[in-house]
C-alpha cells in the first residue's frame, strides 16, 4: 500500500509502547523526531527506517536493548547538540545531573541552559533526556511528563 508524504522528504508512524502511543517521525536518512502521542489516520507512513526504529524500541522496553544505532538528525543550536550529545553518553539505567552535562559540555554554569536543551530534544527515549535528573536527585522536568521519566527510569534499572 502506497503511502501520502508528510512533506517531501518526511515519514511518520504510530508506535503503541507500554507507556502509551509514540510518534516516531524521519527523513530519507535519519529518525528526527519520537515523542508520545497520537497521528491522524491521512498522517500514518511507513519506511524501512521507521519499521527499524519501532524494532529498537521494541527490544528497548523488552529490556533487550541498551543502545540504539538508529541514525540520528536532531535540528538545533550548537550547544544543544553537545548537549543531546553528552545524553546519548549516559550508560542505560544511570542519570546524571544538569549540572553534570553542564559541565561536560565545558559551561558548569549553564545548567538551566541544559535543562532548556532537553526541553527541546525532540528525540525522547533514544536521546535520553529522561536521564538527566536534579542534583539532589530529584525527578524535575520532562517533556513526556514526570510519570513518563519514572516509569523509563525504573524500566531501565529493572532490565541493567
Amino acid at each position: 500500500m502506497k503511502h501520502p508524504k508528510l512533506r517531501s522528504d518526511t515519514y511518520s508512524c504510530e508506535y503503541l509502547s507500554p507507556l502509551g502511543p509514540i510518534v516516531i517521525t524521519c527523513d530519507n536518512e535519519a529518525l528526527t523526531s519520537l515523542s508520545f502521542g497520537t497521528l491522524t489516520e491521512e498522517n500514518r507512513l511507513d519506511i524501512l527506517l521507521l519499521k527499524q526504529a519501532r524494532k529498537e524500541i521494541d527490544e528497548y522496553f523488552l529490556g533487550m536493548r541498551k543502545e540504539f544505532t538508529l541514525p540520528l538528525k536532531p535540528i538545533g543550536s550548537e550547544f544543544q547538540q553537545k548537549v543531546w550529545y553528552q545524553l546519548q553518553q549516559i550508560p542505560y539505567g544511570e542519570t546524571r545531573s544538569y549540572a553534570d552535562i553542564a559541565y561536560l559540555v565545558d559551561n558548569p554554569k549553564a545548567f538551566r541552559a541544559v535543562g532548556l536543551a532537553n526541553n527541546r530534544n525532540k528525540i525522547g527515549i533514544i536521546i535520553p533526556c529522561h536521564r538527566v535528573i536534579g542534583k539532589d536527585g530529584s525527578l524535575v522536568g520532562y517533556a513526556g511528563g514526570l510519570s513518563f521519566k519514572q516509569k523509563l527510569l525504573e524500566l531501565e534499572r529493572k532490565y541493567r
